[in-house]
């Protein structure tokens, strides 16, 4: 081989090497094909440690593993990639496009209509307007939220609960409003104290979440739910540390960030929703819309789960309390008590 050749062939290679780093946001462990569906997970933001997109990864693996298929996931990082991502999985043509987030409905909405024979799941979130090839998977939150909030009112010593959310608007109320509807079910007479983070970063701003909590915590407050994002959690955990308070997580386990300190969590199981609406798109229903509370497993407490006793949660040194909590599940599954959903009124 002559040198100029030579060259050439390295450069080739570099260039193939090159094209495979500007995708490195892509993650293909089944690479080769099986004859079965493709299916496609696009995440909002990095999977990383985050328990919540981990569930979805899991959920994405399962369903192909099921089906005989293959599955990649495109990890974003912000709105551009994010869109970019999302026109690359319709570039691919899976059997199954599965987007997790209210981040992707604006993008989805302008996909399924560009694209009519793509099918979509998209995950704890819905199109403004319905799509024949989008298939929605919600959660019913607020369930979940009154639950922690029955164990709050049986472990608060101040009958006193608060809640520090991201936004005051309908769909986050859903953790603040049912938070104290749940503690004083359990404990007559506790009193909810919520407060918004807002301003122009709400999502990411854990120095406010922190100096929210340590407000509550100065009014008597010995309870609070966090649902002040990922990022803003890790605030509110270190206020409860600081201050000596129980909080309470969301979306997945996040009592092994402040052992101790966090009492419990309101899981989302999106494992469990993708795989449901996976079957469903493949086996032929599309464009249907389904809700995911105790009833169906898509909201769960972690300390109500099988793993409960390994999840560094407070309550799971509580059988006491966990014993009433799961008697309200049960009540709220039989339908004897109806939590009101705050988005809805």
């Amino acid at each position: 081989m002559s040198p100029r050749t030579l060259l050439r062939a390295v450069m080739a290679v570099s260039a193939v090497a090159l094209l495979a780093a500007c995708n490195a946001s892509a993650k293909d462990p089944a690479a080769k094909g099986t004859g079965g569906p493709a299916l496609v997970l696009i995440t909002p933001s990095p999977v990383g440690v985050n328990d919540f997109l981990k569930l979805a990864v899991a959920g994405v693996e399962g369903s192909a593993k099921k089906h005989n298929g293959t599955q990649k996931v495109f990890q974003s990082t912000d709105p551009a990639s994010i869109q970019q991502n999302l026109a690359a999985a319709v570039r691919e043509k899976p059997a199954v496009i599965v987007a997790v987030g209210f981040n992707f409905a604006d993008a989805i909405a302008a996909e399924a209509e560009r694209n009519p024979e793509q099918k979509f799941l998209f995950v704890d979130s819905c199109t403004t307007k319905p799509f024949p090839n989008v298939t929605c998977a919600v959660f019913r939150e607020h369930e979940g939220t009154y639950l922690a909030g029955a164990e709050a009112g049986l472990l608060s010593k101040t009958g006193k609960v608060g809640a520090v959310v991201v936004l005051d608007a309908p769909q986050f109320r859903r953790y603040s409003i049912p938070f104290g509807q749940g503690a004083e079910k359990a404990k007559p007479g506790t009193t909810l104290s919520p407060l918004f983070i807002g301003g122009a970063n709400p999502f990411n701003d854990p120095a406010r979440a922190k100096a929210l909590a340590t407000t509550l915590a100065g009014q008597g407050v010995d309870q609070v739910m966090g649902a002040a994002s990922a990022a803003g959690n890790l605030g509110v955990f270190e206020a409860a540390k600081q201050g000596g308070f129980f909080a309470y997580g969301v979306d997945a386990n996040q009592c092994p960030a402040s052992p101790g300190q966090v009492a419990d969590n309101v899981v989302k199981r999106t494992d469990v929703v993708i795989g449901d609406g996976v079957d469903a798109i493949l086996g032929g229903k599309s464009g249907e819309t389904k809700s995911y509370g105790l009833k169906e497993g898509g909201i769960s407490l972690t300390g109500l789960q099988p793993e409960a006793a390994t999840s560094q949660c407070v309550v799971a040194n509580r059988p006491d309390v966990l014993a009433k909590v799961g008697e309200l599940r049960d009540q709220i599954i039989s339908g004897a008590i109806v939590v009101d959903d705050p988005a809805e009124s």
